[in-house]
């Protein structure tokens, strides 16, 4: 499934433009819940939508962006059926996918690069799961 969705506040604008330009460039059909202004907002209004949408499956992955990524993974985190992870690096980023199956990428606009932000959400999108040892632990984080 190559649909996504994405969701930032006013700190993370300019990088959901470029990163949704780049995944509509390689066939991702992007559900765009974040501002397209600079103007001041309150992040949990533009991040709750993207962790409903993965929570219910309507998508298998979203994105969210805000100055420091804590906010947006703090308010994504309490959905259930979400891990969203914050992530500055590709190497966080892989190991997120592949030990925790994180299935929302937290940004932080105002620590990394747009080339590598970019290249996170690359490597978010084209690691796998690798299960195994890793689910019996991923299962154990939900709360019933």
């Amino acid at each position: 499934m190559k649909n996504i969705a994405i969701g930032n506040d006013h700190a993370g604008t300019d990088y959901k433009n470029a990163i949704t330009a780049h995944l509509e460039a390689k066939g991702y059909t992007i559900q765009n819940y974040g501002t397209n202004s600079d103007d001041s907002v309150d992040y949990p209004d533009f991040i709750h939508p993207v962790a409903t949408d993965v929570e219910s499956g309507k998508v298998p992955f979203g994105i969210i962006i805000c100055g420091s990524g804590n906010g947006a993974a703090m308010t994504a985190n309490k959905h259930q059926k979400v891990r969203a992870a914050l992530c500055w690096t590709k190497e966080i980023v892989a190991l997120a996918r592949q030990h925790n199956d994180a299935n929302i990428l937290s940004i932080p606009a105002r620590f990394t690069s747009l080339p590598q932000a970019i290249a996170m959400v690359d490597t978010f999108l084209e690691t796998e799961f690798e299960g195994g040892r890793h689910q019996r632990r991923v299962a154990k984080i939900a709360c019933s």
